[in-house]
């Protein structure tokens, strides 16, 4: 019987995804096959799907960053996981492992680091290959589902926020309370700190103070730097722009205490808009934040397992990844996407088909 499995497949940038039956990968030397049980729906897929980075996946590829699942086989060599075993297949597949950054715990930004869903087929497919040195090792308690988006979400807002340095007590600024920002929120309050919350959805600032911020401004209603300041006596220690917005990028430095920390996680078209005189003057610092590493992935984990992060998440079969796809688009998801395999027609006969013959 044939090994193949279902996969949501780009053929080409800037068209609807193929559902295509896809040969089920071998693990290899060094590699594992995981079954995927869930994948969250990133914006960065979307990115992927129409080829809007300098550097492109190579075609036809399979995109998603966000898979959970459990080893259905070991390649020859892997050591630190085995068969059954619950994993995660991030956006950081692999690195090179030995160069500065690699050797310095910022393996995030290696030259040779390959990506999940991008220079690497992802997740939204039955079965995905994965490094076993590189995935995220799901604590006993979280189901597939809710921490989908934490391995991708949930780190890069994680890791946002400690690159700010805003220590317990002190206030940080979230811009974009939605898919990454509403789990920002609950990180932040769970370290310690103060939270405003800036967007221009009140629904989503009402879910925010549901979550625990401390003082929410709808962006629209008014200048969001000149309450936040009134409100602190001189602004955000940190501040953490999530929002693919320019104009939030603007509001970002000017909510930014004197000597305080801008940490940039998301990526809007054009080019940054630096207030110069006011980053030199006041002493800010304007810092680029890229996922995280693996010693952040576990860090961001066990929060969850703890009980103090929980994604909003809503659930969609594979199938339907081309309207999820739309709404993306046009900004009409709430929060995070979680594509449930169990729901994936198919699924469970491949399952066992796999099952049979690795």
């Amino acid at each position: 019987m044939a090994r193949t499995m279902q996969a949501a497949v780009v053929e080409a940038f800037g068209k609807p995804l193929v559902m295509r039956e896809w040969d089920i990968p071998t693990a290899g030397p060094g590699q594992i096959l995981v079954k995927t049980e869930a994948c969250g729906v990133c914006h960065t897929d979307l990115h992927a799907a129409n080829g809007d980075w300098p550097l492109k996946p190579a075609l036809p590829f399979i995109p998603g960053h966000e898979a959970i699942g459990r080893v259905v086989a070991v390649g020859a060599g892997v050591t630190i996981v085995k068969e059954g075993d619950r994993v995660g297949v991030p956006w950081l597949y692999s690195a090179c492992g030995h160069c500065e950054h690699c050797l310095s715990a910022w393996e995030t930004v290696c030259g040779e680091a390959e990506f999940g869903g991008y220079t690497k087929n992802g997740g939204f497919a039955e079965y995905v290959l994965a490094d076993p040195n590189y995935v995220a090792h799901i604590p006993d308690g979280l189901s597939p589902q809710e921490t989908a988006p934490l391995i991708c979400a949930g780190i890069t807002t994680y890791k946002g926020i400690k690159v700010t340095e805003a220590k317990p007590g002190e206030w940080i600024a979230i811009s974009g309370a939605g898919g990454l920002g509403h789990l920002a929120i609950q990180y932040a309050k769970a370290m310690g700190l103060q939270v405003c919350a800036i967007d221009i959805d009140d629904g989503k600032l009402a879910h925010a103070k549901r979550l625990g911020a401390d003082l929410v401004f709808n962006a629209k209603a008014g200048d969001p730097a000149a309450a936040l300041k009134k409100e602190t006596g001189g602004g955000a220690h940190g501040v953490l722009i999530t929002a693919p917005s320019l104009g939030a990028f603007r509001q970002g430095v000017a909510m930014t205490r004197k000597r305080g920390t801008c940490a940039l996680v998301g990526l809007p078209p054009g080019e940054f808009p630096v207030p110069l005189f006011d980053v030199v003057a006041n002493c800010i610092t304007i810092r680029g934040s890229f996922v995280g590493t693996r010693e952040d992935m576990a860090e961001a984990l066990a929060f969850a397992a703890d009980g103090k992060v929980k994604a909003d998440i809503e659930l969609a079969p594979l199938a339907s990844i081309n309207s999820i796809f739309e709404r993306l688009e046009h900004g009409d998801v709430p929060s995070r996407v979680v594509l449930d395999f169990a729901s994936s027609v198919g699924a469970v006969a491949t399952a066992e088909r796999v099952l049979e013959t690795v």
